[in-house]
């Protein structure tokens, strides 16, 4: 049995993966703030739950954020598909003390948010708000001693300020007690059509040297579904394009953000299908249903008449490893849904970092 603890845990990555690969384990916490911000100052938050243990902050945490930022949808999604106990569920990294969970964990897991590295965002590195996450999840790392940790972010982590932020980060791993390794692999190389890179840590405690000497970087594996094989038959007339966003995913200017009919799809990214962005599927066969829907637009791409339409929530599941038995609560519309699952790890990749992992054989001993 693995007792896993995860941050930034999303609709639960590294949990479906042990779900799929049919691993035993608990969850004995996760959190997530749902990209919500609170109002309230962090100093005011850590002076208001001083002496307070865990439990007792994230109640009141949990009010707070209720009050001033209303419902967490990742919450919603997170419950209905893994089950963890009421009050382990925590709503902000900042404010958890891993030190209630010291010498308890076996596998750890988070990915503090990209913006701050990606090509995408801003790049404000450790400097900007996001960034300082990283801070938090090596916090953890520290406190909660796991046997094993995984951290995931983008690739760009590894350039950043010219590779300055990344020698930071590289040192503060260097001085935890831990032997680390990182691993920058695509998901197009075990079995899904995304191409979409990310850079991996993997540490294990120091109790674990020999452990760790035998741990090995997955292979990659033959690609063999494409986009095609991940489409759902039926899909509703909200998916079509309006006249505005047929024209706008067809318009070479701009491919850098849409593509169409791929083999393999482009990295799915956290506004996937939001303001018509994304992969896009462009359709020739036409049923009575939507030659009769005077919304969708019937229009021409390449000389050939057809319609557009973005992939269904359940489409980009599948496009990150999630089987069909992922559970959309009612209450999560769909730009949230696409939020949640673009923000995700793909859980191909977790299964086989977890496959070498085990391979090392350090679950089968308990600790000295």
């Amino acid at each position: 049995m693995i007792n896993l603890g995860t941050v930034f845990s999303g609709i639960g990555a590294i949990e479906h993966a042990l779900d799929r690969l049919k691993i035993p384990h608990k969850i004995e916490f996760a959190c997530d703030n749902g990209e919500r911000k609170l109002k309230t100052n962090v100093d005011q938050v850590l002076k208001s739950i001083e002496g307070m243990n865990n439990f007792e902050s994230n109640e009141y945490i949990t009010q707070l954020y209720e009050e001033e930022c209303g419902v967490n949808y990742i919450e919603q999604t997170y419950r209905a598909n893994y089950h963890v106990n009421d009050n382990s569920f925590y709503q902000d990294v900042r404010f958890l003390d891993g030190n209630q969970y010291r010498d308890t964990i076996d596998l750890f897991v988070g990915g503090s948010p990209c913006q701050s590295f990606s090509v995408g965002g801003k790049r404000g590195g450790l400097e900007e708000a996001r960034g300082t996450l990283f801070y938090d999840y090596a916090r953890l790392v520290k406190e909660i001693k796991p046997k094993v940790f995984i951290y995931e972010n983008v690739p760009g982590m590894l350039t950043h300020d010219k590779g300055k932020t990344w020698e930071i980060i590289s040192k503060i791993f260097d001085d935890s007690e831990y032997y680390w390794t990182y691993w920058v692999l695509n998901a197009k190389d075990y079995d899904l059509p995304q191409n979409r890179r990310r850079i991996f840590v993997i540490g294990f405690h120091n109790e674990y040297k020999e452990n760790f000497e035998k741990l090995l970087k997955p292979k990659p594996l033959h690609l063999d579904i494409y986009m095609d094989n991940l489409l759902e038959n039926n899909v509703d007339n909200k998916y079509y394009l309006p006249e505005k966003g047929f024209l706008r995913v067809i318009d070479p200017k701009h491919k850098r953000h849409v593509a169409i009919n791929r083999k393999i799809g482009r990295c799915q990214i956290a506004n996937q299908q939001f303001n018509w962005y994304g992969d896009m599927r462009f359709e020739t066969t036409l049923p009575k249903r939507l030659l009769d829907d005077d919304r969708i637009y019937k229009g021409y791409f390449n000389g050939v008449f057809g319609v557009a339409r973005c992939l269904t929530p359940r489409e980009c599941l599948r496009l990150m490893g999630f089987t069909d038995n992922f559970i959309i609560p009612e209450g999560v519309i769909d730009q949230k849904m696409y939020r949640q699952t673009g923000n995700s790890i793909a859980v191909n990749v977790l299964m086989e970092i977890m496959n070498r992992i085990l391979e090392t054989g350090i679950y089968n001993n308990d600790r000295n």
